[in-house]
C-alpha cells in the first residue's frame, strides 16, 4: 500500500490516505467535510520496457523544445504521444530515432542506452516519418523490395503486402495511388526489417475520414502481431481509438499520461446517461429517491450523472420496475479534447 497526504481545498485540514497503484481513493474532509478523491499515480514497471525516456530536454538558443520528460513505453503496446503541432512530439521521436541529440537526458531502446549502443538497436526499429514519400516510379513490390535490401535482416515483403492489405495495389506506380494508400505503403516500408518497434509520426495527416480508419486498423494489426507502436498523432479520435497508453504534451512538457480511463476518470466530468423522451413526469423523483443525481432537461429527457458503467444496467432496471417507458438512451462521458481544455485552458485545435 502506498501512503499519501493531501490538504483540503476548503479548510486546509492535512489529510492521510492509503491506496495502491493505479487506485482513486474517495476521501472525507475531517474538519469541514468536503468530500473528494485522491488518484495514486500507477507505477510502470521497466521490466518489459520497449522505450525508457528519463529527463529529456532539448533546446535551440532561446526555445526549450522539449522541456525535461519522462516516460516508458511498454512491449507489445500502443503509446500515443498526442498534442497540437509544435508541441514538441517530433522533435522527442527524432531524438529517440537518434536523428537529432537531446541537450540532456538519457534514452533507452530494449534496455541498451542509445549514446554508446544504437548501433545494437537501429536493426529492431522501424520508422515512418511524418513527411513520408517514396519513388515515383517503382511499383508497391518493388518499393518495398527495394527498401527490405538496405537492412540486414529482412522480412517477407509478400507478407506486408497481405498484412496491409495492399495485393491489389502490388503492381501500382507510386505515384498512381491515392493519399490513403501511399500511407498504407510508408507504414508496409517501417515493417520491411521486421523490427520490433514502429514509430509511427502523424501516420494520417492530411487523409479523409474513411482512409484514416483504414491506417487505423493497419496500425492495430501491428498490435496483434505484437509489434509496440510509438505513435504521434494530434488527433484526439486516433489516440482514443488505438492507444493501450497515452502521454499528452503541451509546450515541450508532458501534461497528462495514463490509459483513456486512467485520463477521464481523473480529469474528465462524470459520465451523463440521458433518457430520451420519458413520459412519466415522477421519473425525476423515482431516480432520485434511488439515490440517482438526475434531473429534467425540458424536452422530455433526463440526464443523470453516472459514476461507473454499471449503473446504467441499475437505472434501466428502475425504470422498468416502475413500468416508466422511454425512448431510447445516449451516455456521453469526457474524451481528450475536453481533457486537454480542463488542463490547459485551450481547444487542442487552438493551441496549435
Amino acid at each position: 500500500m502506498i501512503q499519501k497526504t493531501v490538504q483540503c481545498p476548503n479548510c486546509h485540514v492535512i489529510l492521510s490516505c492509503s491506496g495502491s497503484s493505479g487506485d482513486v481513493v474517495e476521501i472525507v474532509c475531517t474538519g469541514c467535510g468536503t468530500e473528494g478523491k485522491v488518484t495514486f499515480e500507477k507505477l510502470i514497471s521497466t521490466k518489459n520496457a520497449a522505450i525508457e525516456v528519463t529527463n529529456l530536454t532539448k533546446v535551440y538558443g532561446d526555445l526549450v523544445a522539449v522541456n525535461n520528460i519522462s516516460f516508458t513505453v511498454q512491449i507489445g503496446k500502443i503509446f500515443a504521444f498526442l498534442g497540437p503541432n509544435g508541441a514538441g512530439k517530433t522533435t522527442t521521436v527524432e531524438m529517440i530515432e537518434s536523428i537529432r541529440q537531446p541537450t540532456s537526458g538519457n534514452i533507452k531502446i530494449l534496455g541498451k542506452d542509445i549514446k554508446t549502443s544504437f548501433n545494437e538497436v537501429k536493426e529492431k526499429i522501424g520508422v515512418l516519418p511524418q513527411e513520408f514519400h517514396s519513388f515515383e516510379k517503382l511499383t508497391v513490390k518493388e518499393t518495398l523490395m527495394y527498401f527490405s535490401k538496405l537492412y540486414k535482416k529482412a522480412a517477407d515483403v509478400n507478407s506486408i503486402i497481405d498484412a496491409m492489405d495492399l495485393n491489389d495495389e502490388r503492381k501500382k506506380y507510386y505515384k498512381d495511388l491515392s493519399g490513403g494508400l501511399k500511407q498504407r505503403v510508408g507504414v508496409a516500408i517501417s515493417l520491411v526489417n521486421d523490427p520490433d518497434i514502429v514509430f509511427l509520426d502523424e501516420p494520417t495527416t492530411g487523409l479523409d475520414p474513411k482512409a484514416r480508419r483504414k491506417v487505423w486498423e493497419v496500425i492495430a494489426g501491428l498490435r496483434n502481431r505484437g509489434k509496440t507502436v510509438f505513435l504521434t498523432t494530434h488527433y484526439m479520435e486516433e489516440a482514443e481509438y488505438l492507444a493501450d497508453h497515452i502521454a499528452i504534451i503541451h509546450k515541450g512538457k508532458i501534461i497528462a499520461e495514463g490509459t483513456l480511463d486512467e485520463l477521464i476518470n481523473k480529469y474528465g466530468e462524470e459520465s451523463i446517461l440521458r433518457i430520451k423522451n420519458c413520459d412519466s413526469g415522477n421519473a425525476v423523483d423515482v431516480l432520485k429517491d434511488n439515490g440517482f443525481d438526475a434531473h429534467a432537461e425540458g424536452n422530455g429527457d433526463i440526464a443523470i450523472k453516472i459514476e461507473f458503467k454499471e449503473r446504467v444496467l441499475d437505472v434501466l432496471s428502475i425504470l422498468k420496475h416502475e413500468c416508466i417507458d422511454y425512448e431510447n438512451i445516449d451516455i456521453r462521458r469526457s474524451n481528450l479534447e475536453e481533457i486537454f481544455l480542463k488542463i490547459t485552458g485551450a481547444k487542442l485545435s487552438e493551441a496549435e
